[in-house]
């Protein structure tokens, strides 16, 4: 049986370096969170395989090709302030709570959030605080953002989250709004002008409650 410890290197070295997963401070926040302890216990032995994780509830957890590439794209920097959006059982947010100076991880399934918060009491990790909210409203309590993440794909970026990013923000997000694959995506936020750049193609499961309607932002 391989140990996590080799298969956390093995997953670095065989998905995410050849998939262009090159920014080492990355690289060495993934090293250091155990991404067994988010998974329910009967995944803990595949945890760090090239695929999306069942968690329950319609929910999984990204591909750690998928998670590295947009994180990557987000270029978080140690004073910002991040917003991991859907953030289910809080991985994402762990990372980035290496390299971020706090996070907000927004769930509003009770189960995956207790869960989430467990992990991260056993990584010792007090940057990232849980708010149990829908989702697709944001968290405007703490806003404006440096730096959004969505811990899922999305059909389209509500108006409501997109208003949070502060100026100079950066956005990562798999946009699905129609079926078959997803575009992930990197917006930006200069002069208060959005912009919008497809980063690379991810067959990244939805998000519940995002259902695209009038008043989004494709």
């Amino acid at each position: 049986m391989i140990l996590n410890e080799d298969a956390r290197g093995n997953m670095i070295e065989s998905q995410l370096r050849p998939n262009k997963v090159v920014d080492e401070r990355l690289l060495d926040a993934i090293s250091q969170i155990r991404r067994e302890l988010f998974v329910p216990p009967a995944f803990r032995g595949v945890a760090y395989i090239d695929d999306d994780l069942p968690l329950g509830a319609g929910r999984f957890l990204m591909t750690p090709m998928v998670a590295a590439r947009l994180l990557q794209a987000a270029a978080a920097q140690p004073r910002d302030t991040a917003l991991v959006v859907g953030a289910g059982v809080g991985y994402e947010a762990a990372v980035l709570s290496l390299l971020a100076r706090n996070v907000v991880a927004l769930e509003d399934n009770a189960a995956l959030a207790r869960a989430g918060r467990s992990a991260l009491v056993d990584h010792q990790i007090a940057a990232v605080s849980y708010v149990e909210a829908a989702p697709a409203a944001g968290h405007r309590q703490r806003a404006p953002y440096d730096m959004i993440l969505f811990g899922g794909a999305v059909p389209a970026i509500p108006a409501e989250i997109e208003a949070q990013l502060g100026e100079g923000g950066r956005m990562v997000v798999v946009l699905r709004p129609h079926q078959g694959i997803g575009r992930a995506t990197l917006v930006t936020r200069t002069g208060g002008v959005f912009a919008q750049r497809v980063i690379f193609d991810a067959a990244t499961p939805l998000l519940p409650g995002f259902a695209a309607k009038p008043g989004f932002v494709f």
